[in-house]
């Protein structure tokens, strides 16, 4: 569970296209409550009335659960929003900054997506965690694995020093449950913890998953390099497994819960949820998640040739509030 002080855990969407006839006209959806959500709130997402909603679905008053599944009348949600001022915006913000810089959009409400150099392989850093830990609660979902077995440390093989504590206490013989570690590949960014977990189930297990998924760009010769698009894949991947599965859900708070939070939170307003996992090694801020404000979004970045690490990663805070702003006013007007 999210902690208390954030308002909203995840707003998924299940939602029906609109297609094109002539004239243009919206067919009807569905969506499902999510907590945290209000049928105002709701009204206001889709472009519809609070009296047509609730009409729509037989409700005396606004009281609605989570999981709950409402009737979004015809004609709610029809115009899809146009994002090229988003885009427009953000490439002229990055014209000025030095380096290059990946970037991937996707509205949760429509689907709708843009990209910047999407498919331009750099480097994953620490992000790669996120695919490598969703891999581990797959495991364990299928009874493959079970999360209190517990794994050997050896430093000959899983020693690495930068992120994380494990680096300063862990000896030769510890024993580390598959939890623990995978909370500390995600929340601390632990370097060693990731590589006791990549090891014992084998990099090119975690690979095949990732293509398995839709990854196109996966540690290309041994390298450890991905893009803007595939990172989104996998961010949506977890909140696709999040739908079905508690493990799913503790992976998102672990990444709404990390140490790190230079990139993508920085400049989203306290109170809003963001779940997402930092990368960093030199020139290569990173930055990958789900920033779950009225209209949520996955945004991921990825960036290499950045001299500056601070400024990296206040660029990436600075794409991730363009898009929060934009999104909230497609919410609110």
């Amino acid at each position: 569970m999210f902690r208390r002080y954030k308002a909203r855990l995840l707003l998924l969407i299940f939602f029906l296209a609109a297609m094109v006839v002539f004239p243009l006209v919206a067919r009807a959806t569905s969506y499902q409550v999510q907590p945290g959500d209000t049928l105002w709130q709701i009204a206001r997402r889709f472009g519809t009335s609070l009296d047509a909603l609730k009409s729509s679905n037989n409700l005396s008053s606004d009281i609605i659960y989570p999981g709950q599944n409402l009737y979004i009348p015809d004609g709610a949600a029809a115009n899809t929003p146009d994002y090229t001022p988003l885009k427009k915006q953000i490439e002229e913000y990055l014209a000025g900054q030095p380096g290059t810089y990946g970037v991937f959009f996707k509205d949760l409400i429509s689907g709708q997506s843009f990209s910047i150099n999407a498919d331009t392989p750099l480097p994953a850093a620490s992000t790669v965690k996120l695919p490598a830990v969703l891999f581990i609660n797959h495991l364990v979902a299928q009874g493959n694995l079970d999360w209190q077995q517990k794994l050997t440390y050896n430093s000959a093989t899983d020693y690495q020093g930068g992120s994380g504590i494990l680096q300063f206490s862990v000896k030769d013989g510890d024993r580390l449950t598959l939890r623990t570690l995978a909370t500390m590949a995600i929340t601390t960014s632990d370097n060693i913890a990731y590589n006791m977990l990549r090891n014992f189930v084998g990099k090119g297990s975690i690979a095949s998953f990732m293509r398995n998924l839709g990854g196109q760009t996966v540690f290309p010769n041994g390298q450890n390099l991905s893009t803007a698009r595939d990172m989104a894949t996998y961010v949506q991947a977890a909140l696709d497994f999040a739908k079905v599965n508690p493990d799913g859900r503790r992976l998102l708070d672990d990444m709404a819960n990390g140490i790190y939070n230079e990139g993508i939170p920085l400049k989203i307003p306290e109170g809003v949820t963001v779940a997402h996992k930092e990368g960093f090694i030199w020139g290569s801020p990173a930055d990958v998640g789900a920033v779950f404000g009225s209209r949520p979004f996955i945004v991921t970045v990825l960036s290499q040739g950045v001299e500056d690490p601070d400024q990296g990663f206040a660029n990436i805070a600075t794409i991730a509030k363009m898009m929060y702003d934009y999104q909230e006013n497609l919410a609110w007007n």
